[in-house]
């Protein structure tokens, strides 16, 4: 099998079915499946697409992303999926370090591709069951192998240019069959998609996942507490995958009090821990407990640990006991040994849902595995007594003051329980005597005062950490600095 099998195999099994919804689509599996084979035909025909060509997507999620996308694969061509935010040198570096055959746009992302189209062929897709009716509809034949290359995933650059993360089809299938079992995907499932699907959560924990079960997939071009309030309400979806700060904003909604939510099965967050008080912040304002953490990394496909309704308050902060299904999860020191229960050790991961490789950059790819196939997470956690894992810290965001290590998260995570705060970032910034010292960047809520909470924090925090821990400045802002999927960027804090 490979993805765009299961497209064709759902036309087949449910051709009748919703695979599509959106505010202008509505597709069932046979229409979906005919379309992606007209793509595939115009992309071979117009554009001479073929076996292991790169094919950028530049598009929102939409009919035209998850047409492009099957269409691609199809083709035994690598899908290249490409943020929508990224400016015209971003782009100009990503589409020459993949060395794209086309990129495939639309009117609401063509805009920076301008300057660039001399160089890479640009095909615009607005309406798509439209421009591709005169291509034929028959079925492409191609002799897929689960060790072929599928796609790239282009890392957000946090540090230093975007990395590309090439998989197989057999590591996203793993993935895919991961998240299925783990989150209990039916056919009957629908799964809400708001978060963008050119990173690989939302790309493949749902897309690919949902499409191997057969689940209708719900989707909308951008996020806001709004559109994620209606969207459930009238789909009726069942499972949904978000950013911390989206349920964060959407707890504050006026609305969410009336709005029926009792379709929803599954709330599941990654890319970041809530704290015990957001936790239930979050759970009383949606009036579930049925919220998920998952977590892992784009080199994993992501895959890593999930942390379970059962514990979601109790163990609110901590990534889960367990490593999820097909991985394998271990804590090591500098020399790759064992760490014992308390002390801080980089996370790795061992499983079938890895990367291939870097793409193009073997020296990358060499440093990101230790022996015997782990992968390199640059995660510190520690394990409690009870097996639960908690993320101190990235490596490189860890901060040496005076020779003592401090863990920006172990702040982030005591100040972030204080009422004023709604959302804060710990960074280090140079300091002559002691090399770094702490500083604290903090969203306040509405009714917070900056000059009286900050003596309230210092108040605070000296009640709850060492003093070599606590924050030397604060600054107070309107906004974090955050990448699409919603991480905050602490190299632009840095700058700042």
């Amino acid at each position: 099998m490979n993805i765009a099998d299961y497209v064709a195999r759902n036309g087949r099994k449910y051709a009748n079915a919703d695979a599509l919804l959106s505010e202008d689509t509505h597709l069932n599996w046979q229409q979906l499946d005919t379309l992606v084979n007209q793509m595939a035909h115009c992309l071979r025909q117009d554009y001479q697409v073929g076996k292991g060509d790169r094919v950028a997507l530049l598009l929102p999620n939409s009919a035209a992303f998850v047409i492009a996308y099957f269409a691609v694969i199809r083709l035994q061509a690598i899908v290249v999926p490409i943020n929508v935010k990224l400016t015209s040198a971003e782009l100009d570096y990503i589409l020459g370090d993949a060395k794209a055959r086309c990129v495939i746009s639309c009117e609401l992302t063509q805009q920076p591709l301008a300057a660039l189209t001399d160089t890479v062929p640009c095909l615009l897709l607005n309406q798509p069951q439209q421009q591709l009716a005169a291509y034929a509809a028959e079925a492409i034949e191609a002799q897929h192998s689960s060790s072929d290359n599928c796609a790239i995933i282009y890392t957000s650059g946090t540090t230093g240019r975007p990395k590309g993360v090439l998989f197989q089809h057999q590591a996203l299938i793993a993935v895919a069959t991961m998240f299925a079992v783990e989150m209990q995907y039916r056919p009957e499932s629908r799964l809400l998609n708001l978060m963008p699907f050119t990173h690989s959560a939302p790309l493949h924990l749902s897309l690919v996942a949902g499409t191997m079960v057969g689940c209708c997939q719900v989707v909308a071009s951008s996020f806001s507490p709004d559109i994620l309030l209606t969207h459930v309400a009238k789909y009726r979806t069942t499972h949904f995958f978000g950013a911390p700060v989206a349920y964060l904003l959407t707890a504050q909604h006026p609305a969410i009090a009336t709005t029926d939510l009792s379709s929803m099965s599954h709330w599941i967050y990654g890319g970041g821990p809530m704290s015990p008080a957001q936790a239930k912040q979050v759970q009383q304002a949606f009036a579930s407990d049925q919220f998920y953490c998952v977590y892992g990394l784009t080199e994993a496909g992501p895959t890593g640990t999930l942390l379970f309704p059962e514990h979601g308050l109790t163990k609110a902060g901590s990534i889960g006991k367990r490593a999820a299904l097909n991985t394998e999860i271990r804590l090591v020191d500098d020399q790759q040994q064992a760490v014992a229960p308390g002390e801080a050790g980089e996370i790795e991961l061992r499983g079938e849902g890895l990367m291939r490789e870097y793409w193009r950059n073997p020296a990358a790819t060499s440093a990101s595995y230790s022996e015997a196939g782990w992968l390199k997470t640059g995660d510190i956690a520690v394990q409690d007594d009870d097996g639960f894992y908690w993320i101190k810290d990235r490596k490189k965001d860890l901060i040496i003051s005076g020779g003592v290590n401090v863990y920006p998260r172990e702040v982030e995570e005591v100040l972030s329980n204080h009422p004023s705060v709604q959302e804060v970032a710990v960074i280090g910034i140079p300091h002559e005597e002691w090399g770094e010292s702490v500083k604290a960047v903090i969203m306040l809520v509405p009714e917070a005062n900056a000059s009286d909470t900050e003596n309230a924090l210092k108040t605070y925090i000296a009640e709850h950490l060492a003093s070599y821990k606590h924050p030397r400045l604060y600054s107070f802002v309107d906004d974090l600095p955050r990448n699409a999927n919603g991480k905050v960027l602490k190299h632009k804090l840095r700058q700042s």
